[in-house]
Formats: structure tokens, C-alpha cells, sequence
């Protein structure tokens, strides 16, 4: 972990690669090394239908963002609890917080919209899940933890500092 991280206990990864009917959403639990939550999740509009093809930093966008996030402080909003995010990777998702880029409960992430459409409605851009599991998977990654939206875009992939890890070599 990187030096502050102390707190860091949980990360959720999306994968943003697999269609919005599958659950494509897991958040583990680091010190324990188990699995807490696995779950289908919500993308942007302008990101694809039930596939994902889009993604962007840009404010109207209505597209998800992909990289590093830091989940922050919780609220009550128009979507009901809800839970900010603070995007660490320059020029693909720092802009999350401004854009309202926050974890949510939405009616259309369910079975039942999965089998009416053949995936998950959209978001403007957030990871929207089930309603019915929304303040459990909420509280669980609040206040510090991390989220990882994964997609294999060549752009984020060569141009993102998150990913761009230099190791020393040695000898």
C-alpha cells in the first residue's frame, strides 16, 4: 500500500469489459482476503447499450469513467444514499466529483430489467446498483476505500499514471 493507505481495508473492481446483464462488479475485503459482494452494476448512457464501448472524463458526457477512484463521503440525494467518489487518474476520472460521478441504488439494475433488455438500464455515468443492496455495498467501501473501473481502452491503458507503475530495475 502506498504510505496513508492505513485505512485502506476494501477495494471493488468493475469490469466495465463484460456486459451489464453479468454481475461484473466484486468488492473484496483485503485484510481478510474473502469476497464481500459480487453484482451486477450500472454504466453511463453514452457509454453503450448493454455493452460497454465509450468511456470519458467530460462533464455532459453521460459516459463512465475508468481508473482509480477513492470512495469518500455519503449523502442522501435524488437517487436516495449515495456515496461520493474522488477520481485519482488525471485526465480519465478526476473530474468524477464535479460530473456527480457517485455510487448509487437504481430500479434498473435488476433482474427483471436484465430480462426485459438484455442488461441493465444506464446511468449518466455512475456505477448504479440494485436498490435492495445499495446502503450494505455503500457502507461496506465508504470514507477511504477504493474502486477500480477496468476496461480495455488503449488510450487509458498508455496514457493512464495509475497504471503506468515504474519499478526500479535492479543490478
Amino acid at each position: 500500500t502506498q504510505e496513508g493507505d492505513d485505512g485502506v481495508r476494501r477495494l471493488a473492481v468493475i469490469d466495465y469489459s463484460k456486459p451489464s446483464s453479468d454481475q461484473r462488479m466484486w468488492v473484496f475485503d483485503l485484510s481478510a482476503a474473502k469476497l464481500l459482494h459480487l453484482e451486477r452494476v450500472a454504466h453511463g448512457r453514452g457509454t453503450g447499450e448493454n455493452l460497454s464501448e465509450h468511456f470519458s472524463n467530460r462533464p455532459g458526457s453521460h459516459q463512465s469513467s475508468l481508473g482509480l477512484f477513492r470512495t469518500r463521503e455519503t449523502y442522501m440525494g435524488g437517487n436516495g444514499y449515495s456515496l461520493r467518489l474522488e477520481g485519482l487518474d488525471p485526465g480519465f476520472n478526476d473530474r468524477a466529483r464535479e460530473r456527480a460521478i457517485v455510487i448509487h441504488g437504481a430500479s434498473y439494475v435488476s433482474d427483471a430489467t436484465v430480462k426485459v433488455r438484455g442488461g441493465v438500464g444506464r446511468s449518466h455515468g455512475c456505477p448504479a446498483v440494485r436498490e435492495e443492496i445499495a446502503r450494505t455495498l455503500i457502507d461496506t467501501i465508504k470514507e477511504g476505500q477504493y474502486l477500480f473501473a477496468y476496461f480495455p481502452d488503449g488510450q487509458w491503458l498508455n496514457k493512464s499514471t495509475i497504471l503506468s507503475c515504474k519499478v526500479p530495475r535492479s543490478g
